[in-house]
């Protein structure tokens, strides 16, 4: 390639030759090149539906200037005859070219390319243009497909940083301005100065599939020296000195090139750019001066990732999205190796496991390698894992970056444990020699690690790498004598993998046997060795669903197997105790005032079947005391679309005007649906439930209504929810004794290309029967009565004063308080706004309402909404409605709407969203 840089513009302008071989046993008549720059080029490519699809608005709201497209100017062959090349709609990442003629195996074809590639920012994927006008570029130019299987792995760019390249030897040379420099880790030829303002560099490399490259005003990488590999890294880190740098890069080259093997490049590269794409999830990302570890320590550990994961990447020959498992199972196994010899002594929290404050928690107990099973766990325990061996594509955003990636370390641990010698790491070395010498893939390492191994291992790939299947084993018919211990052990699953037993005194291990269980009834007999307990999968080297049932005492008088421990706050699971966690609470509404309490609950960092949530409270404004309190019990289908079945019961009692207290009660069972497809933002749920509520007299309160009353919910919701797209449908269904009604709504939002939103919601409920004599059950226009306490609201009763306008979007939805408010009968509205300038949008709403004994009813509203943070902060200002023009109506701050929402989980879910 020869390369012409233009900074201004943000182009590279591209004369590039291809040989191309086929060493492949098919003729061709086609050759793939992946264009991965091209997935920029607008708002509908696979890459812009996946930031959708995660909700990053970045990329749909950017500048056309900020995106970036490769303009083929010329394709020929070898005798300039101009070769057809096809780029779809569907595909924009990748062109086909048709050869003028069949190419035999072991025959080679030369292509001839004139483009220019406009280099998107690098705010969307950290690579690309930066605000220092220079560039971090990756898969910027055309590069042959991987061929394999009788076919060319066509992949779209999904920022996975897993193209699919063939090995390629490079020769290129890059013109810029002599003010900039270039860091790379291909081997430099020369550097040639063409004028006072522009010079050219030349670099090459042989039989690789990418490589890095970094224009730079200020060069920012520092060269060290080791042996035949340098290494040239621009990790941020002012606190440690450049000594300190070169002895962590020294240890950690020399760890990764005795445990994997020798690199076969002379240079390598790890950047800042690369570490912020794949950091390491964990509490060394806190800022340093509330870091719990040393700045040396955070600096080795975020340049072992990104060592690691570069020097893999460069090397290793395997498709990286069909079988990212490996990559990412050498990477982390080998963190955890380095760890182990090292910082073994390292804990999860560093020095905040030294303080007193924080003994009596079980996080502090945890070495740092143990963290990485209990982010596995997190997603286990939500029944949001996904196979290790699925393609990266199809993975969770958690799972990908997360909670797949460490299991596939903890997995290999698992079986080097189990193997218990030395396989696993002779297998990693002989597979990454394997990798020099041509392209490999899942399979063949599977082959090593079988020759290697003495034992049956196809349960460790059938089981642990492509299954989502758990693991869970118990003790059971437990019985001991001075000398020995017997018992059986029970499989909760069916899925039987070795796990070992240890016999613990102490707090020490006294003994360690591995067994194979291959049915229930087996009966094992071990030494005593005066061990007071045993326990299963004690280091946890078994990635086992739950750790809470793995152990039973041996002493001989047992109050409880497992003893109550109290909490402050959250702390991960105990599986030694049963934790109870506290923490106080603050909460407010305009009857009960600030109501300070103390909530009880046993919800660790890791989701359990059963939960419980009481939070007793102090009302200080009506001076009682009040508070709620839920039971929750989960029940997972691993294995269903119909993924999981909650029952609960929840109680919640304070006041709802003035003089008056409430009583709800409500028993509710919930059947929740996903897609077989976990990335599908699709989510059904079906509901039944029972709102039982007793209400005290209120002199405020004279609507006629009964004080006591019991209603039976039913409703269906089915929601799709991306940045671009929103659909949700909605059916309720209730019953009482005195009122039956059905209800629906549908909502649509779509963000259009322009960056405006429309949002489209349609209301229609209708009474089955109704023998009320109030509007306490009627369909409420602008505010819905809440008989059933769903909502928040601060000051249910009001009719007039600021907490009379908080705006909750239900039933008709309308922003205008106008006459009649209620419908007895039916209603049918409909709720439209449309955004104008970013977060300003103008809203309309128009419906039709029928009560008993008088004529259908059409009302209108318009007006203008700030949606600040959706659901969270908004403000409706209302301008014209069948009230007229309101906006120049006396009282006007009356008529404003708005929305606030106190509850931190609402905010948090915005911003989770993306990762599960």
């Amino acid at each position: 390639m020869e390369v012409a840089v233009n900074l201004e513009l943000k182009t590279l302008n591209v004369k590039q030759d291809i040989t191309y071989y086929n060493t492949s046993n098919d003729s061709l008549v086609s050759i793939v090149l992946n264009d991965w720059n091209n997935a920029f080029s607008d708002k509908n490519t696979p890459l812009a539906r996946r930031f959708s699809d995660e909700f990053y608005r970045g990329f749909h709201l950017a500048k056309t200037s900020e995106r970036g497209n490769t303009t083929i100017l010329n394709l020929t062959d070898s005798d300039n005859m101009a070769l057809e090349w096809e780029r779809t709609a569907k595909n924009p990442d990748f062109i086909v070219v048709r050869l003028n003629r069949k190419l035999y195996p072991g025959e080679k074809i030369d292509l001839h390319l004139t483009y220019i590639s406009k280099i998107p920012s690098d705010k969307f994927t950290h690579y690309g243009f930066d605000q220092n006008g220079g560039m971090n570029l990756k898969n910027w130019f055309l590069s042959p497909a991987r061929f394999e299987n009788h076919r060319f792995i066509k992949y779209n760019n999904f920022n996975l940083d897993d193209i699919a390249n063939a090995a390629t030897d490079y020769e290129i040379a890059i013109k810029i301005p002599t003010q900039y420099s270039i860091t790379t880790d291909l081997n430099s030829v020369s550097e040639n100065l063409i004028n006072p303002s522009f010079k050219t560099y030349s670099y090459s490399g042989k039989n690789r599939t990418d490589f890095n490259l970094f224009i730079e005003k200020q060069n920012s990488f520092v060269s060290y020296e080791n042996g035949s590999l340098e290494v040239l890294t621009n990790l941020k880190n002012k606190k440690i000195s450049e000594i300190q740098k070169a002895i962590i890069i020294n240890r950690v080259v020399n760890f990764a090139s005795a445990f994997i093997g020798k690199y076969p490049h002379q240079k390598i590269t790890v950047s800042q750019v690369d570490y912020d794409r794949n950091p390491f999830y964990g509490l060394n990302q806190l800022p340093s001066f509330i870091s719990p570890f040393p700045d040396d320590f955070i600096f080795e550990i975020t340049f072992l990732k990104t060592y690691l994961n570069n020097y893999l990447k460069n090397s290793l020959r395997v498709d990286a999205r069909k079988d990212n498992w490996v990559y990412d199972g050498i990477q982390i196994y080998s963190m955890m190796k380095f760890m182990e010899e090292n910082h073994l002594d390292q804990k999860m929290l560093g020095r905040l496991s030294d303080m007193k404050l924080f003994k009596s928690y079980n996080i502090t107990n945890l070495t740092f390698n143990e963290q990485y099973s209990y982010y596995y766990m997190l997603m286990a325990r939500k029944n949001l894992d996904q196979p290790l061996g699925d393609p990266k594509n199809t993975l969770i955003k958690f799972n990908e970056q997360i909670a797949s990636k460490y299991r596939a370390g903890l997995s290999l641990s698992y079986l080097d444990d189990y193997l218990n010698h030395n396989i696993v790491p002779e297998s990693v070395q002989e597979f990454y020699d394997l990798n020099k010498q041509g392209q490999t893939n899942r399979y063949n390492f599977e082959k090593i690690l079988t020759k290697n191994s003495s034992k049956n291992i196809d349960w460790f790939f059938n089981t642990i790498i492509d299954s989502r299947d758990i693991i869970d084993y118990k003790f059971s018919n437990v019985s001991r004598t001075k000398d020995s211990v017997q018992f059986q052990v029970k499989n909760k699953t069916s899925n039987f993998v070795p796990i070992p037993v240890y016999g613990i005194k102490k707090n020490e291990v006294v003994f360690k046997k591995w067994i194979e269980p291959k049915n229930n009834d087996s009966i094992y007999e071990f030494a005593r060795e005066k061990a007071d307990k045993i326990v299963l999968n004690y280091d946890n080297e078994v990635p086992e669903y739950n750790l809470r049932n793995n152990w039973k005492s041996l002493k001989s008088v047992v109050i409880t197997n497992r003893p109550i421990k109290f909490n402050f706050a959250k702390d991960l699971e105990d599986p030694y105790y049963n934790q109870i966690l506290y923490i106080p609470t603050l909460t407010y509404n305009l009857y009960d005032g600030f109501t300070p309490g103390v909530r009880f609950h046993n919800k660790t960092i890791l989701d359990k079947p059963f939960t419980f949530d009481v939070n007793p409270a102090y009302s200080i404004k009506a001076g009682t005391i009040s508070g709620s309190s839920s039971f929750i019990w989960n029940e997972y289908y691993r294995n269903s679309t119909l993924y999981n079945i909650r029952y609960s019961l929840s109680q919640n009692y304070y006041h709802y005007a003035p003089d008056a207290t409430y009583l709800r009660l409500n028993p509710m069972v919930q059947f929740r649906i996903r897609e077989e497809n976990f990335r599908d933002n699709r989510k059904q749920l079906i509901l039944f439930r029972q709102v039982i509520v007793n209400r005290e007299a209120s002199k405020y309160i004279t609507d006629n209504s009964k004080p006591n009353y019991s209603v039976f919910n039913a409703r269906y919701s089915n929601t799709k929810t991306e940045l671009i797209d929103h659909f949700s449908f909605m059916n309720d269904l209730q019953f009482a004794g005195d009122f039956g009604k059905i209800a629906g709504e549908v909502e649509y939002r779509r963000l259009f290309e322009n960056n405006h939103k429309l949002n489209i919601r349609l209301y229609a409920g209708s009474f089955l029967y109704n023998t009320t004599n109030s509007d306490y059950f009627s369909f409420g226009l602008d505010r819905p009565t809440d008989y059933m306490f769903d909502y928040n609201f601060y000051g249910r009763s009001e009719n007039t004063g600021f907490f009379s306008q908080q705006f909750v979007m239900a039933e008709g939805g309308f922003k205008s308080k106008l006459e009649p408010a209620y419908a007895n009968q039916w209603m049918t509205t409909l709720n439209a706004s449309y955004s104008i300038w970013n977060w300003i949008e103008v809203y309309g709403d128009m419906g039709f309402l029928k009560s008993k004994h008088q004529s259908e009813h059409f009302v209108y509203d318009s007006g203008i909404r700030l949606n600040l943070v959706p659901d969270y902060f908004e403000l409706y200002f209302p301008v014209y409605s069948n009230n007229g023009w309101e906006i120049s109506q006396n009282k006007y701050n009356e008529k404003i709407r708005f929305v606030i929402t106190l509850s931190p989980k609402t905010l948090v879910n915005l911003f989770t969203r993306k990762w599960f």
